[in-house]
């Protein structure tokens, strides 16, 4: 029995693979790689192996590209991977300023090529694909787990794209693929060591606060008492796709893996403005005006650490129900911390750790 994963040695891959071997004894894992990818992948191995010894000999790498056919994988390996029984995809393009070609190419034609992949499998037990959130676009209201196609618009190449990604994947199993579909929210680092690869969504914010003098100037681009941030730490989001693969009932569901109770804008900003010893003053600005002025004047962005992509964000209409996620997790003793208690180990960690930047791995 094989385990195929996309997305290695990603940010949740990395954090993910270790516990699906854990609870599937005597299967093994191959991690399709980008060749500009294999050093890191093959030094991340070595530190999982070091740190879980149940590892060793059990994760093989495999050269490859999700946006070729057969995955881009040598003929000679992929026949052995007929024994196949699930597969886990994450690659994706995670970027708000993504190019849309790339995006596209990525996220849709890639998601296309894994679906191919999962049919030619004989022994396939589950797809399970890692969609967003955000496939809500500006939904207004509370966006179900169930839901999808509402007439909504996109902020950005990466919410259209993965929107038509996960219009694919639901396609294919309307006719018989199975497959479950998990939707994190914005990730951040995790909830006890605040460890993180790249600094972006509120990392952005945090950055912005921490440039600023004793008070710091936050612009009010919506409602701050109102607007919910749909923030996850990265251990919640692997715990519950661990749990949840495992569970019958999970088959051919949609889980919304975000925080049930997230934060407001203002909650959000005050929380990290204390931590950094900053008191905030709120001027209230139109968000396409800010937007404007941020994306348009040079060296702007630069200046504030806050892209102009963010500032949607800080105004988006939607909140997000998790029904499925905390029914279906009930009584496993996985369940999503609140944000006031990891709150501020993100902060130290990003303090310690300025060696790291908001590029994600493409």
């Amino acid at each position: 029995m094989t385990v195929l994963m996309t997305g290695f040695p990603g940010f949740l891959g990395s954090a993910l693979l270790p516990r699906l071997l854990a609870r599937r004894e005597h299967v093994r894992a191959v991690c399709l790689v980008q060749p500009e990818h294999r050093a890191l992948a093959e030094t991340r191995v070595l530190e999982l192996e070091n740190d879980h010894p149940h590892l060793r000999g059990r994760i093989d790498l495999v050269d490859g590209d999700i946006t070729a056919p057969d995955l881009g994988i040598d003929p000679a390996e992929l026949a052995g991977l007929d024994g196949v029984t699930e597969v886990w995809h994450l690659a994706a393009v995670y970027d708000l300023a993504v190019d849309p070609e790339l995006a596209r190419r990525v996220n849709v034609d890639g998601t296309q090529q894994v679906l191919d992949f999962c049919r030619s499998r004989a022994h396939l037990g589950r797809l399970h694909y890692v969609s967003t959130c955000y496939v809500s676009g500006r939904y207004e209201g509370t966006f179900t787990e169930d839901g999808l196609d509402e007439d909504q618009e996109f902020r950005n190449h990466y919410e259209s794209t993965k929107y038509d990604a996960e219009v694919l994947v639901r396609a294919a199993m309307a006719e018989g693929l199975p497959a479950t579909i998990y939707r994190p929210g914005i990730v951040v680092g995790d909830s006890e060591t605040g460890e993180t690869q790249k600094y972006d969504g509120p990392y952005f914010l945090a950055e912005f606060l921490r440039r600023q003098l004793s008070v710091a100037v936050v612009p009010a681009v919506g409602a701050a008492d109102e607007v919910k941030v749909c923030l996850v730490p990265r251990d919640f989001v692997v715990d519950a796709m661990d749990q949840l693969s495992v569970l019958p009932a999970s088959l051919g569901k949609t889980y919304a893996l975000t925080d049930p109770n997230p934060p407001t804008v203002r909650r959000l900003v005050e929380t990290f403005a204390h931590h950094l010893g900053k008191r905030v003053l709120w001027v209230r600005l139109p968000l396409g005006l800010t937007r404007a002025a941020v994306g348009s004047v040079p060296g702007m962005e630069r200046l504030l650490g806050l892209p102009a992509e963010a500032l949607d964000y800080f105004a988006s209409p939607t909140t997000y129900s998790t029904t499925n996620t905390t029914t279906d997790l009930a009584g496993t003793g996985v369940a999503c911390p609140s944000f006031d208690a990891y709150a501020g180990t993100l902060l130290d960690f990003m303090g310690a750790h300025p060696e790291y930047d908001s590029k994600a791995m493409v």
